[in-house]
């Protein structure tokens, strides 16, 4: 239970830093410096004022100095994180790649809100992590479908060229029929990463994931709010979520594939 406990403070604390990029890095801000300070009133964030998730609960949700609400985010980014650390060192003990998923889940949080609230996917999360899964394909990273395996480089590059090319032909089909922006460059980029980190079979299964829930999602909106309301929607954050289900559950869900195929 001990090393739980310690994998989940360490997320926690982590969950803290993603919020900082969340809010920082599609402002262009640097996510080192200028220390925490609340939204509206910019005074100083003090260390104890700054503990995840417990000092949310103290505070009662508000400022310590302005008493303006502090947005619920803040506490469901640190938790998911830490719980989501959790379910990766159960799922792959502490081993060099348990700690690469980690660095990976971490990023996919970060996009999946920054996406939500700009539609924006910055590329120093995503080409970055396509050169590191790239270069951990040769060392540490197994095929999640089968961890006694190693993905292999070329597998690695495998999954980037099928991430990258599957989403850039939508996007090119869709400017030249649809006339209109059919895929961001963004999602095109973190596919490519996902490809490069997990392999071909698991950027497969994250896209197919991603669009299901996505288009319940889509479906869902609609229903509430019209036939006809129109409005963009991020697709990265479902990619994302395909992705991490794909990562977890990756070998179950194919079961469950070819099981439902052959009845």
């Amino acid at each position: 239970m001990f090393p739980y406990i310690v994998v989940l403070t360490f997320g926690l604390v982590v969950g803290s830093f993603l919020n900082v990029c969340i809010y920082r890095l599609p402002l262009e801000k640097s996510i080192v410096s200028p220390p925490s300070s609340c939204p509206h009133c910019h005074t100083r964030i003090l260390p104890w004022d700054n503990i995840p998730v417990l000092s949310y609960l103290i505070l009662l949700g508000k400022c310590r100095h302005c008493k303006e609400k502090i947005s619920i985010r803040y506490p469901l980014v640190e938790l998911l994180n830490g719980l989501l650390y959790v379910l990766t060192f159960y799922k792959f003990h502490l081993t060099p790649y348990s700690i690469f998923y980690m660095v990976f889940v971490s990023s996919m949080i970060v996009i999946i809100f920054i996406d939500f609230d700009h539609m924006i996917i910055p590329d120093v999360i995503t080409i970055p992590g396509a050169i590191a899964g790239l270069i951990a394909s040769a060392f540490i990273l197994p095929d999640v479908f089968n961890t006694s395996q190693k993905l292999g480089i070329v597998n690695s590059i495998i999954g980037l060229a099928v991430g990258f090319g599957v989403f850039y032909t939508i996007a090119f089909l869709g400017e030249k029929i649809l006339k209109k922006e059919a895929m961001g460059g963004g999602d095109i980029k973190m596919m490519a990463m996902t490809g490069a980190v997990l392999g071909w079979k698991a950027v497969l299964m994250a896209m197919f994931a991603g669009s299901f829930i996505g288009s319940i999602y889509g479906i869902s909106v609609m229903i509430v709010k019209g036939r006809n309301w129109q409005s963009r929607i991020p697709f990265g954050p479902f990619l994302a979520i395909g992705t991490l289900l794909s990562l977890y559950f990756g070998r179950e869900l194919l079961f469950l594939y070819l099981h439902a195929g052959r009845r």
